[in-house]
């Protein structure tokens, strides 16, 4: 019989994947991290998120021997395993076991750890709440490490893009990360370059200050690192952007990773530096703040994406002409279609975007040059 499309599209990618599966005990674990042939990436590790009480049930589930699903890694071509899911329950044993992690690794490990957890939260066996590993018996320090949990691995054979979306799904939905977290730790499997791009251009003292009413509670998240992204991405890219923003900015990250010759580094970096540069000398932590409505001259403490948007990318397409501008007259300007115009096109999508994008633009290409003669 012939094939379909469909069947040779499906055997294509499924002959792409290699896997295998075995038991391992958590003692094992242990060992491996130990020897460092179990790794945690460190922008993966900052993603432990589970409260004391929530890793105390964890740890009494094992000592009841209660089964656990599995957790999958990735096999790297030197033969060592990288830790794709299962980080909070991993994290759980080994916040757990901390005094026996070499030292070395316990400065490694997530969230600053300093010490071994200390049960609290047991509400099967509450008689466990205020032990630590140390001060439980040795029978049950044997049940902990003779509990066996069942590893996937993908190994190292598989195609790289595979690998990549296997990482994404399986860290998608999980504990509450944001969606630039999830980026941050799964886009590594195709390449880094690009988003410690973003990393370092999220750093830059004048992006931060024209953030500043956010940027603090933005940085936890990574949420600053998504707004850089999302310059890059509607600056490069507006033609693709749809109502899916997430997808929109995953969809570019990707694209970018897979193929950087589509992104000039050298290029883009001098005109972002130049962007926020300008913006904070114009607007300093108001930047993207909104207007208080009674006295246009005072801002809200707040972050108003599509002023980010517009004001971002009409600035960067004429950033060359800027410096010939009347600077005060600029501000004014754009002050002004903040106040009025913007006000009726705050929707997101496309179209509202291009048009309050090209706003801008027309601003600037309007506003006078600085007089000389004076």
């Amino acid at each position: 019989m012939k094939k379909t499309a469909l069947e040779k599209a499906i055997n294509a990618k499924t002959k792409k994947i290699k896997t295998e599966s075995f038991d391992l005990s958590f003692n094992e674990i242990l060992d491996m991290y130990n020897n460092k042939e179990l790794i945690i990436a460190p922008d993966y590790q900052r993603m432990f998120r589970w409260s004391v009480e929530k890793q105390s049930m964890l740890i009494e589930s094992l000592i009841l021997d209660m089964p656990l699903p599995p957790i999958f890694v990735i096999e790297t071509e030197d033969g060592i395993y990288e830790l794709i899911d299962g980080l909070q329950r991993i994290s759980t044993y080994l916040h757990f076991r901390y005094d026996d992690i070499g030292c070395e690794l316990k400065k490694e490990l997530c969230n600053n750890i300093e010490e071994a957890l200390e049960l609290d939260g047991c509400d099967i066996i509450e008689e466990l709440n205020g032990n630590t590993f140390s001060k439980l018996s040795d029978r049950y320090q044997r049940a902990l490490k003779r509990h066996f949990i069942r590893i996937e691995v993908l190994k190292s054979e598989t195609d790289r893009e595979i690998r990549y979306h296997m990482f994404k799904r399986l860290n998608t939905g999980g504990e509450l990360l944001s969606d630039q977290e999830v980026r941050d730790c799964t886009i590594r499997i195709l390449g880094d370059k690009f988003n410690n791009f973003i990393k370092q251009c999220s750093k830059d003292e004048n992006f931060i200050n024209s953030i500043y009413p956010v940027q603090e509670e933005y940085a936890k998240t990574k949420k600053d690192q998504e707004l850089v992204l999302r310059y890059f991405a509607l600056r490069n890219n507006l033609k693709n952007y749809n109502k899916n923003l997430n997808g929109f900015l995953t969809g570019y990250m990707e694209e970018v990773t897979k193929d950087d010759g589509c992104f000039n580094y050298d290029k883009e970096e001098d005109i972002f530096k130049s962007v926020f540069k300008y913006i904070n000398e114009m607007y300093g932590i108001n930047a993207f703040s909104s207007l208080i409505n009674e006295d246009k001259n005072k801002y809200r403490k707040d972050m108003v994406m599509y002023v980010f948007d517009s004001l971002t990318c009409g600035l960067a397409k004429h950033i060359d002409e800027i410096d010939k501008k009347d600077k005060i007259k600029l501000k004014k300007e754009l002050t002004e279609l903040r106040r009025t115009k913007f006000a009726n096109k705050t929707g997101g999508g496309k179209g509202n975007t291009k048009e309050r994008i090209e706003m801008v633009e027309k601003v600037i290409k309007e506003c006078p040059l600085i007089d000389r003669t004076e």
